[in-house]
């Protein structure tokens, strides 16, 4: 038995998953009298999530916050107006396209309970209401515009406080991102549990939905990637952005795609840009902060796991509404927690803007968990190569107003 944990061990995380999942399918379809309780190890796996999810979003956000240098300059308004841009605009598409491919997925109790907002109005003066909930009150319920609020709050107030406070914070959130880390290594057991019982109770339509699901996923990422971040590029560079676009995925998004973690490929993305020629003190800075901020990926993410429960729960959205929840996924992927999985931690706190109770929230989460094998990878490679990418342009850009030739090279430095 030890052997045999040792070598389970050894395996990726990936890996893990992939088994968790066809093993679930396959007691649903071969013992569904056996799924029904095997469904307790998903409902413990979202159950732990729920319970770490309001403390760690607090503790990232207020020691993000509390660590940033006053008066730090940087020279990288343009560098940092691109990633907040490109993060919008990554939102707004995985919107658009909700709409034009509505995605339902199959959630358990807790769904009849829901009383949808009449409107933007309502909306408007639900999200202004939960910014002034009480802090412990906040956390207690999972009102998660409430913890952001009181954790942008606390994390300005304390900018000012001695570095030790400051290095406590920091390592309360590391530990609570430690402790995610735990209950992901849980995931393969609970996305069996969650398989299991799902196709046992539903059929194996649900199969479908999941796919359907990846698919919206996926292809909101690879538009972002090949149309957006192109555009972004000619209108700052006015030429052709493929080939600098298109070396930015393969030196840079690749690596990231297997790797599942903008922070592990930071080296890479350094490399990259001392390849193409940019200016170190910029892209020391640009890329690490670009591993926090810059997530295009997670946006998508957000956007599209929250509409898809929007449309399984039958709550019409407006035009005034999709772009609130547009401008609330970059803000919260702004925030997301760099363990494998962290930006769907994020997506309660998109769904409390439609007043979907936490309990039904989480259990989009673990439908996110599900895809997550092919979403965290494509995610991650959008995320850094898009880091390398308009860390690039901004500097082509300023290049260009100087009269410099742009020369993108066609191969990698030889290591």
């Amino acid at each position: 038995m030890t052997n045999l944990l040792k070598q389970w061990n050894r395996l990726s995380l990936v890996k893990r998953i992939i088994l968790g999942l066809i093993t679930g399918i396959i007691l649903a379809v071969m013992v569904p009298n056996v799924a029904t309780p095997i469904g307790i190890f998903g409902a413990l796996f979202v159950g732990a999530l729920k319970a770490v999810a309001p403390i760690l979003v607090f503790f990232l956000v207020m020691s993000a916050i509390s660590q940033h240098k006053s008066g730090h300059k940087t020279n990288m308004k343009s560098i940092v107006a691109l990633y907040l841009l490109g993060t919008f605009l990554a939102g707004l598409v995985a919107v658009v396209a909700s709409f034009m491919f509505p995605v339902s997925l199959k959630l358990g109790a807790g769904i009849d309970s829901i009383t949808p907002p009449g409107g933007v109005v309502e909306v408007l003066k639900t999200l202004l209401l939960n910014v002034v909930d009480n802090p412990v009150k906040a956390l207690f319920n999972a009102n998660y515009i409430g913890i952001l609020a009181w954790a942008l709050l606390f994390g300005l107030a304390l900018k000012n406080a001695p570095e030790t406070t400051k290095t406590m914070i920091s390592d309360f959130s590391d530990a609570l991102s430690q402790i995610v880390r735990w209950v992901i290594n849980f995931a393969p057991l609970g996305i069996m549990g969650l398989v299991a019982d799902t196709i046992a109770t539903n059929g194996t339509d649900a199969l479908f939905d999941y796919l359907r699901l990846l698919l919206v996923l996926v292809g909101c990422m690879f538009f972002v990637a090949l149309v957006v971040n192109p555009i972004i590029t000619f209108i700052m560079i006015r030429q052709n952005p493929y080939p600098l676009v298109l070396k930015c995925l393969r030196d840079s998004g690749i690596t990231a795609f297997f790797t599942r973690s903008s922070a592990a490929n930071i080296p890479v993305n350094m490399n990259l840009c001392e390849e193409l020629g940019l200016d170190k003190d910029n892209y020391s800075v640009s890329i690490p902060l670009g591993a926090t901020v810059n997530m295009a990926g997670a946006a998508i993410t957000i956007s599209v796991l929250t509409l898809a429960a929007v449309n399984t729960l039958g709550i019409k959205v407006d035009i005034g509404t999709a772009l609130i929840l547009s401008l609330l996924s970059a803000i919260s992927a702004c925030g997301a927690s760099g363990v494998a999985g962290g930006s769907l931690l994020l997506i309660p706190l998109a769904c409390s803007l439609f007043g979907i109770p936490n309990d039904v929230a989480m259990q989009v989460v673990g439908v996110g968990f599900v895809v997550g094998v092919i979403q965290d990878s494509c995610e991650t490679a959008l995320n850094s190569s898009t880091d390398a990418l308009f860390t690039a342009v901004s500097e082509f850009a300023q290049w260009r107003k100087e009269g410099k030739k742009i020369i993108i090279p066609k191969n990698k430095k030889a290591a």
